[in-house]
């Protein structure tokens, strides 16, 4: 994997930190200093250090090594990051929506463990493994589509159908029975009229998201529970490696929807890919 380039700045001064090049640099500064001819000694020792820095830094092995020290810190800060916000979403819901979560994340810990069996058990490094990268990103769906539904359900418990619905009927009866001759009493009914029946039709997209949101995680959890039953019993690696490719795939187009659907309520969510879900540590979300 080809890692970003640390910069020029990290390079001189990792070089430059290096513990022998400060004992030396250090040394040699305080010796001129108390020599008896320190303005000749000084910039010697600066012309040094600085061929000794640039040195240092175009040699391409040492910026790869800090290129690799660079990545791997930025991959843990952004795994701490994904951790907290994993924790967050998750800890944010109520008792059936985590409750569905975990008993869907222990059936893709079950599946990638037989994937690791059926191998002969030489995992990869966590995170790395196809198969986890796949069931990490179906989990992140999941984990979305329950997100928005929590969002919709709250917005139609808000929102009472039965309520816009008799105000639209008050307002066009207002309307039909008005004999004022002042037109601003019109237009203000007829605006009322017109917010109320927006919010009719609102309440009615909600209620079709919702709906799509409840079929499209049932499908997600039966099919996930299709295939670690079949896995178990063919115990095929190239089977369960297609299944699983098959599944993360059908994922497009509901993360696409995820999107829409999120554009409309207003969601915003900071992580753009799936977290390490697998590997994360949820013993401590509230409970």
């Amino acid at each position: 994997m080809a890692h970003l380039s640390a910069g020029l700045g990290a390079y001189l001064q990792r070089a430059f930190l290096y513990r022998w090049n400060l004992l030396v640099f250090l040394g040699a500064t305080a010796a001129a200093v108390m020599s008896p001819i320190p303005d000749v000694l000084l910039p010697l020792i600066a012309a040094g250090e600085l061929t000794y820095l640039a040195g240092l830094v175009a040699n391409p092995r040492f910026r790869q090594a800090i290129d690799a020290e660079h990545h791997q810190a930025a991959t843990e800060q952004t795994t701490a990051t994904a951790q907290r916000s994993l924790e967050q979403i998750v800890g944010t819901f109520p008792f059936e929506f985590r409750q569905r979560f975990e008993q869907l994340r222990n059936r893709c810990l079950e599946m990638r463990d037989i994937a690791h069996g059926v191998r002969g058990r030489q995992q990869a490094p966590a995170g790395e493994d196809s198969h986890t990268q796949a069931l990490d990103r179906m989990l992140w769906v999941f984990l979305r589509l329950q997100t928005t539904q929590l969002y919709l359900q709250r917005f139609l418990e808000k929102a009472s159908e039965v309520e816009i619905r008799n105000r639209i009927r008050e307002a066009e009866d207002r309307l039909a029975a008005l004999n004022s001759p002042d037109e601003r009493i019109k237009r203000s009914l007829e605006d009322s009229l017109l917010v109320q029946q927006q919010r009719l039709e609102n309440h009615e997209k909600a209620r079709q998201n919702l709906d799509y949101v409840r079929v499209e995680l049932d499908r997600i959890e039966a099919k996930i529970q299709a295939i670690t039953e079949a896995a178990v019993n063919r115990q095929d690696p190239d089977f369960l490696t297609s299944q699983i490719d098959s599944v993360s795939q059908s994922m497009e187009s509901t993360e696409k929807a995820i999107d829409e659907l999120q554009q409309l309520t207003g969601i915003v969510e900071e992580m753009h890919t799936p977290p390490l879900i697998l590997e994360a540590d949820l013993s401590q979300v509230r409970r």
